[in-house]
C-alpha cells in the first residue's frame, strides 16, 4: 500500500515521503481501517518536525485524525496509532477508542468533527463553563481548531467575537457566524474587543494560538473571565503573570484533550454523542476548504503549518488529481 514516512524530522514538505510499505498489522486490542478520508491537524506538522508531545519511532507515518472502514464495511472515526498514522491507504488504531461517524457528515467532515470540535466542546464546556449569553472570544476564528470554538460557541447561545489574520479569514470567520470580527493586520485586537463589549471585555477566551494572542487576551478578558490554553501555534509559549491573574479576578485553564483518553474515556464518548446531535440538526458542521489526493498530502500539510488555510484541509486517498472519487 501507499503511504506517506517520515524518516527524519524536519519540515513536512520536505521530510514526508510518499513510499510503498507493507500493509500494517493490528497489535492487541486494534482494528485495521481503511482510510476513506484523512484531516490535517497542526499536531501532523509538529510530529514531522520531532516538537510533538508524543514521538513515535522514525520512520512512521503522520496523520492523527481519520475517517475509515472496518473490515465489516462500518464506517467510523479515530485517532490512528502511530507510527501507523492517517496519511496511507490503511491505518490501525485503538478498537476501543473508534466511534460511529456521523450520518449527517461526509468522509472529509466526519474526520475533522474528531480532535477540534471535542477539544472545542471540553474546553468551553467542561473547562470554561461557558452559558448563553456570555461573549466568547476565539483566536485564529478561521482555522480549523478555531472554527469549530465558533461553531460550538454559536450552538451554545454566546454572543462570538473572531480574531483572524487577513481579510480573507476575515470573511470566513463572518460566514462561520462571528458577531463581531478583527482582523488582527489591519485593526487594534485590545481596542476592538473592548470597544465590542463596551469595556467590559470577554468572559471566555479560546486560545490555540499563545504568544502575542495570550498577551492581548490577558488585557481583555472579563471580571470572573476564562482563558483557555488549548495550544501555541504561534510557536511562543506565553508566561503567564499570576499577579495580573489575581488583581483582575481571571482563571487560566489550560486543556489537553488527549488525557481524557485515559483519565475519563467515558466523556469522550458523551462529548461524541453530543456533537453527533449537533451535527445532525445543522448545529455545527466542519468547514473543509480543501479535499486533496493522497499525493498532496505533504504540500498540504505545509500549508496547514505555515497557517495559510482555513477550516479544515482533508486528505482522502480515493481521490485522483482531477478531483474525483
Amino acid at each position: 500500500m501507499q503511504a506517506w514516512q517520515v524518516h527524519e524530522n524536519g519540515e513536512p514538505s520536505e521530510v514526508m515521503r510518499l513510499d510503498e510499505v507493507d500493509m500494517p498489522t493490528p497489535g492487541d486490542g486494534q482494528v485495521l481501517l481503511k482510510v476513506r478520508a484523512a484531516n490535517i491537524n497542526f499536531p501532523d506538522a509538529l510530529l514531522c518536525r520531532g516538537h510533538y508531545q508524543v514521538r513515535p519511532p522514525l520512520p512512521f507515518t503522520p496523520g492523527v485524525e481519520i475517517c475509515g472502514e472496518t473490515e465489516d464495511g462500518r464506517r467510523v472515526i479515530a485517532n490512528p496509532a502511530l507510527p501507523y498514522g492517517g496519511f496511507a491507504e490503511y491505518a490501525v488504531a485503538d478498537a476501543a477508542a473508534v466511534l460511529p461517524a456521523p450520518e449527517s457528515l461526509d468522509d472529509a467532515e466526519a474526520a475533522a468533527l474528531h480532535i477540534g470540535y471535542q477539544t472545542g466542546w471540553f474546553g468551553l464546556h467542561r473547562r470554561a463553563g461557558l452559558e448563553a449569553g456570555e461573549t466568547l472570544l476565539v483566536h485564529a476564528a478561521a482555522g480549523g481548531v478555531g472554527s469549530a470554538a465558533v461553531q460550538l460557541g454559536k450552538a451554545a447561545g454566546a454572543r462570538v467575537i473572531g480574531v483572524v489574520g487577513g481579510a480573507d479569514k476575515a470573511a470566513v470567520a463572518r460566514e462561520l457566524g462571528c458577531d463581531v470580527v478583527v482582523d488582527r493586520r489591519s485593526e487594534d485586537v485590545i481596542g476592538a474587543v473592548k470597544e465590542a463589549t463596551g469595556g467590559r471585555g470577554a468572559d471566555v477566551i479560546y486560545d490555540p494560538v499563545g504568544g502575542e494572542a495570550y498577551d492581548q487576551s490577558a488585557k481583555v478578558v472579563a471580571f470572573e473571565g476564562r482563558i483557555v490554553v488549548v495550544g501555541f501555534a504561534s510557536g511562543r509559549i506565553p508566561s503567564p503573570a499570576l499577579n495580573h491573574a489575581l488583581v483582575k479576578n481571571y482563571s487560566i485553564l489550560g486543556l489537553h484533550w488527549g488525557l481524557y483518553n485515559t483519565k475519563n474515556p467515558k466523556l469522550i464518548m458523551h462529548c461524541h454523542e453530543q456533537l453527533t446531535e449537533l451535527a445532525a440538526r445543522g448545529a455545527i458542521k466542519p468547514l473543509v476548504s480543501e479535499r486533496v489526493p493522497l499525493g498532496g498530502a505533504a504540500a498540504a500539510v505545509q500549508r496547514v503549518a505555515d497557517g495559510v488555510t482555513t477550516g479544515r484541509v482533508a486528505v482522502i486517498p480515493g481521490l485522483t488529481e482531477g478531483g474525483a472519487a
